[in-house]
């Protein structure tokens, strides 16, 4: 692990509306780059706000999240989303393509959401290739079969050479076979790209194959 996390959390307690009060925790964690944790709990139980929270997307109702040393929730709102766009990558559980454009088209979103519109061709080649899309890649994404889908939600996901994957239950619909084979392509796209990974999930499957497991503590 890295002397400086990636991401760290400190007493992220979460709540369903702003000022709330919070109904669950998230006990403390340090991840370093190229390292996997599976965020674990009954559903309901805050795995899905957590990942918002730790996106800038919906702030905590108390503690702390830095992403490279820098709290997203101590920014304005433009340098926040900028801060998620460039160094966060998420990975719906719906995935969230856009059925009307190709598959190249909806990773380089990643890129023009960012603010980045003069991406990386190269960058988007090489994660089509490893990813096993570039037959595809002019595709639409409502012509391509589930398990591709998957993979371009990856390759999104990553085009902005993330600092942290944020995964939500990525296996929850997948048999045993596209599990592993998701997991693998989640974990090994993690140490390739030295981001921290974190997947939100009640798959036990998941367990065994992050460096750590850590559970959402409900408070009373």
């Amino acid at each position: 692990m890295s002397a400086l996390p990636v991401i760290k959390l400190t007493s992220v307690g979460l709540s369903l509306d702003r000022g709330g009060r919070p109904f669950a925790r998230v006990p403390n964690i340090e991840i370093g780059a190229g390292q996997s944790v599976a965020l674990t709990g009954a559903s309901g139980s805050g795995k899905t706000t957590a990942l918002m929270a730790f996106a800038g997307i919906r702030p905590p109702a108390s503690g702390s999240v830095t992403i490279e040393g820098v709290d997203p929730w101590r920014l304005g709102a433009r340098a926040r989303d900028r801060l998620r766009g460039r160094r966060v990558g998420l990975v719906f559980q719906s995935f969230y393509l856009v059925d009307a454009l190709s598959v190249g088209a909806n990773v380089r979103l990643a890129a023009r959401c960012a603010g980045n519109p003069l991406h990386d061709a190269g960058r988007l080649t090489n994660l089509l290739e490893r990813l096993g899309l570039s037959a595809v890649r002019e595709r639409r994404a409502d012509r391509i079969s589930h398990g591709q889908a998957q993979r371009v939600a990856v390759a999104r996901a990553l085009m902005n050479k993330p600092a942290v994957i944020l995964a939500d239950e990525p296996t929850s619909a997948l048999d045993d076979a596209n599990t592993d084979a998701l997991l693998k392509l989640l974990i090994e796209s993690a140490a390739i790209e030295q981001a921290a990974l974190i997947i939100a999930t009640h798959d036990r499957r998941v367990l065994s194959a992050v460096n750590r497991v850590v559970e959402m503590e409900a408070l009373s």
